[in-house]
């Protein structure tokens, strides 16, 4: 679970970035769940855009594909999920929540 400041931290850091990936209405797959865990483990944090045709609300799906996914759903804005999950790899510059 993060805190408001790690939160506050990855919103700061997701200002900048760009969606790696949409939702749409053929709703959460496996490969789309695979692409999203490759970029999880190579950026720690990912942007998401969650078309209008998408079953269910911005909200239920970040928060779907975070549980999904075994990552923190930072904050859903709009049409847009920032998801966060600690990389796997080694010598890695991870991001420093503290």
């Amino acid at each position: 679970m993060l805190t408001s400041k790690q939160r506050s931290k990855l919103k700061s850091l997701a200002a900048n970035l760009s969606p790696v990936g949409q939702v749409g209405k053929e709703g959460i797959g496996e490969n789309m769940l695979k692409s999203f865990s490759d970029c999880l483990d190579a950026r720690e944090l990912i942007k998401v855009n969650i078309l209008e045709n998408a079953d269910g609300t911005p909200n239920e799906i970040g928060h779907e594909l975070a549980q999904r996914l075994g990552a923190e759903c930072v904050i859903v804005i709009g049409r847009k999920a920032v998801l966060y999950r600690v990389s796997p790899r080694k010598n890695f510059e991870h991001i420093k929540l503290n």
